[in-house]
């Protein structure tokens, strides 16, 4: 799509803010006025349209997206949102472990542990360790309070959170992401992808597997980074 606007600004909604181009406010990919409730993520929302050349580039709109789905899909139906991230919980990628006798289960131990343990404090809960892939449920406690948690969240930050869930498959990694406690998140990241890192070290990399990696890295950045504007 040629780009098709001059001037972008940014201005109050209501409430909120929106971005404006040549005058006019931006509306959602489902048709909804995009306004988000801070400056902060207005302004980088501004960005991507500003950076754009005279081809607009749809995959450069990283925080765009991260907003539509807040606005067009979880706005109108908060709950399925908040099931779909305790479903991550549910078989979380730092609570399936090796079989204790295997060598990757100490690495397991030494990166993970640290991560659940300071999760479990603060929220007060206990996750179920497994060893093998045999399926085990999480207490439901656990799950409650996880629940109560999420509800607490507003759309934008449980989009972000969404989207890092996903790609790490673990709702742990998703909440410790922002976390105060977390000085590097793409550390985090490493961790959450151990599994891979140990397959490549033992058996060498791959061109397309660590392009696929890094194309991943990229977009949990950004909803990490998404989660940060959403809340400044």
């Amino acid at each position: 799509m040629k780009r098709f606007y001059q001037d972008v600004t940014v201005a109050q909604a209501g409430d909120g803010w929106q971005v404006m181009l040549d005058g006019r406010g931006i509306k959602t990919q489902g048709g909804r006025q995009q306004v988000v409730p801070g400056a902060t993520l207005a302004h980088a929302l501004a960005a991507e349209w500003v950076q754009q050349g005279e081809k607009i580039d749809p995959k450069s709109f990283l925080f765009r997206d991260h907003t539509d789905f807040a606005i067009d899909v979880i706005g109108p139906d908060r709950d399925a949102t908040i099931a779909k991230l305790l479903a991550y919980a549910e078989t979380d990628t730092l609570c399936y472990r090796a079989d204790p006798d295997e060598p990757f289960f100490a690495r397991q131990q030494e990166c993970w542990e640290p991560l659940l343990g300071h999760l479990e404090e603060k929220h007060a809960v206990r996750f179920q360790r497994v060893s093998g892939i045999i399926h085990r449920p999480q207490p439901p406690e656990t799950l409650a309070r996880l629940k109560a948690h999420l509800e607490t969240l507003d759309d934008f930050t449980l989009s972000g959170l969404t989207a890092m869930a996903s790609l790490a498959a673990s709702l742990a990694v998703a909440l410790l992401a922002n976390d105060e406690a977390i000085n590097d998140p793409m550390l985090l990241w490493r961790d959450a992808n151990l599994e891979e890192e140990w397959q490549a070290e033992q058996w060498g990399r791959e061109e397309e597997a660590e392009e696929k990696r890094s194309r991943k890295a990229d977009e949990f950045s950004a909803a990490q980074v998404f989660v940060a504007l959403a809340t400044s």
